[in-house]
């Protein structure tokens, strides 16, 4: 094993040297390159899957026949063109810690990162600030069920374990007609493992593989069950929460497309997409206290799509990549709370985009890398608050204390100082009608990616692998949803955002394997602007365009190796074609 992971390693770094040079070159330059990258694709290949064919597997898994749908929700049989007469918007929300009590006392692993500059070791040693669950229950007035989303500060929840959740709540609620039950990820670096590959991996990799010859021990799971089952507890309950918590109200709407050095293009140079809008739904209750005096406060909704990683990657002995943090996302909904709203938080399309922090840093000094989170989360949060105002109406909605820090700031920052509201051109805010449609589908993926079948072989993650003959499968889900005239998409893993929106890499010219992906995009099956949800109901890593597929590793093709195979992309895109004829 060692053997062969010197040998991938030797020859990406060969690799990485003679076509970085070549790269400099004309065409003969990038030809060398391709063929350098392509060689090297066959090589990482062809090793990982000898090692995944000799493995055998640790379990027995059920076939195509013997796979059986549960807990899943197809959401509306019928779409309606228009509200039901005299409907209104009812929304309730909830959200709670899902940090263990127990954490300075039993090992926890943060997800996201391991590298050799955290020491190969994500051990929690330290709470930055809270780890959560947030929970909007739904309906449009129609009588056509409550839809209930949950977003959860992890690097991602597999479906089964959504399913779990999904039995647990139709178990507790059962006075409540439910249409769908979604949750999705933020994707953060710096929360507990969630998915079983950044906990003591490699001694439990290799501890599993001997089992795997000579069963005299126990497998290794690479999540902490007892955790997942905590934390699926908590969210059936918030969820609970919210569904008792629904009020009638209104639902506006806005978008602004934010400075494209917010975000990072850091490693997918051949997706060209730049999907860089902010959008915003605010819930308003008709009523502002409940029967009890408590006060209901509006409910922010907020959709961008930027990597959650800036608190978790190791860089030195203070920034060690053990300290828990729900990133820039938590401090979103800190500054979102502190101006009476409540906050929910969708990710987006994210492969190969991560957060830019030139606008947010400003110059300003800082020693920790969480306050370069809490920096970009504060803007942002300012900025959602703010799509709707002039610049005169944002002085005038500044609080005493917030005029003086930002005075402070520009003097600490001096010339690199930039207000978040030069240059500001307001957004108009549209009434949302109470129209709610969603549909949900199954889509099956077959696992050609041999690493990530050797890791499910050994049962270190837990998804809800089928077996046919010799090839692997999963079974995820996409889904399409309408609020009044805005679409919504929801994904299962980190999506290429040509996918939604169109670009480079579904071309031939440019992709890896010069081919045309052949399969529209979000945008040309379901028109432009749509939203994309990603992480939603699954988590199954990157998904690349099939014809942008490399295991090379090198040149932009990191993603691949944390993907469930070539094949993936074209399996999620066609069952949008079906969905898009479906609803249409």
């Amino acid at each position: 094993m060692k053997k062969i992971i010197s040998i991938i390693l030797a020859m990406t770094m060969v690799f990485t040297v003679c076509t970085t040079g070549a790269s400099a070159a004309s065409a003969v330059g990038d030809t060398l390159k391709h063929v350098g990258v392509s060689i090297v694709d066959a090589i990482v290949t062809t090793l990982l899957t000898a090692v995944s064919t000799v493995i055998p597997a640790t379990r027995d898994f059920p076939t195509l026949e013997e796979y059986k749908s549960e807990n899943f929700y197809a959401g509306n049989d019928k779409m309606l063109d228009e509200p039901a007469e005299n409907a209104a918007w009812s929304l309730g929300y909830a959200t709670a810690s899902v940090l263990p009590d127990d954490w300075q006392t039993e090992k926890y692993y943060l997800g996201g990162f391991i590298t050799m500059s955290n020491g190969m070791s994500n051990l929690v040693e330290e709470v930055m600030d809270d780890m959560q669950v947030r929970v909007i229950a739904v309906s449009d007035g129609s009588g056509r069920g409550i839809n209930v989303f949950a977003n959860l500060d992890s690097i991602g929840l597999p479906n089964s374990d959504i399913k779990t959740i999904r039995k647990a709540l139709e178990a507790a609620v059962t006075d409540v007609e439910i249409n769908s039950i979604n949750l999705s990820s933020t994707h953060c670096h710096s929360c507990i493992d969630t998915q079983g590959l950044w906990t003591e991996l490699f001694p439990k990799l290799l501890k599993n593989i001997g089992n795997a010859f000579v069963p005299i021990g126990k497998m290794e799971k690479g999540v902490n069950t007892e955790y997942i089952k905590f934390l699926c507890e908590i969210t059936t309950q918030a969820m609970i929460d919210a569904i008792n918590n629904m009020t009638e109200g209104t639902l506006t709407y806005a978008v602004k497309t934010l400075d494209g050095e917010y975000f990072s293009n850091k490693n997918r140079p051949s997706s060209t997409a730049e999907m860089y809008d902010l959008s915003r739904f605010v819930f308003t209750p008709f009523k502002t206290v409940d029967e009890n005096g408590n006060k209901i406060k509006p409910t922010m909704i907020i959709n961008i799509a930027a990597h959650p990683d800036v608190a978790g990657l190791a860089v030195d002995d203070i920034d060690n990549g053990r300290d828990l943090s729900g990133d820039y996302i938590y401090y979103m909904g800190e500054q979102l709370e502190s101006k009476g709203y409540n906050f929910m938080f969708f990710n987006g399309a994210i492969a190969g985009i991560y957060i830019g922090r030139g606008p947010s840093g400003d110059g300003v000094e800082t020693f920790r890398r969480v306050e370069q989170s809490a920096r970009y989360g504060k803007e942002i949060a300012n900025i959602a608050l703010n799509m709707t105002n002039t610049v005169e109406e944002i002085k005038a909605n500044m609080t005493q204390a917030e005029k003086d820090l930002e005075a402070a700031e520009m003097e600490e920052g001096g010339e690199y100082y930039t207000l978040w509201y030069e240059n500001w051109e307001k957004v108009e805010e549209t009434e949302v009608k109470p129209l709610l449609n969603i549909k949900l589908k199954e889509v099956l993926i077959k696992v050609t990616n041999p690493l990530i079948k050797l890791v499910g072989k050994l049962d270190l993650v837990n998804y809800g692998i089928i077996k046919d003959g010799f090839s692997y499968y999963i079974y995820t889900e996409i889904g399409y949803m309408e609020m009044g005239d805005i679409k919504l998409v929801f994904m299962p893993g980190e999506i290429v955002q040509d996918l939604v929106a169109g670009g480079a890499s579904l071309t031939a010219d440019g992709s890896f394997k010069g081919k045309d992906f052949g399969i529209p995009s979000i945008y040309e099956m379901f028109g432009e602007g749509t939203i994309c949800i990603g992480l939603m109901n699954d988590a199954i890593g990157y998904v690349v365009p099939d014809n942008d597929y490399s295991m090379a590793i090198l040149d932009g093709h990191y993603q691949e190796l944390i993907s469930l195979g070539g094949t993936t992309a074209s399996s999620i895109m066609n069952g949008f074609v079906e969905l898009a004829k479906e609803v249409k």
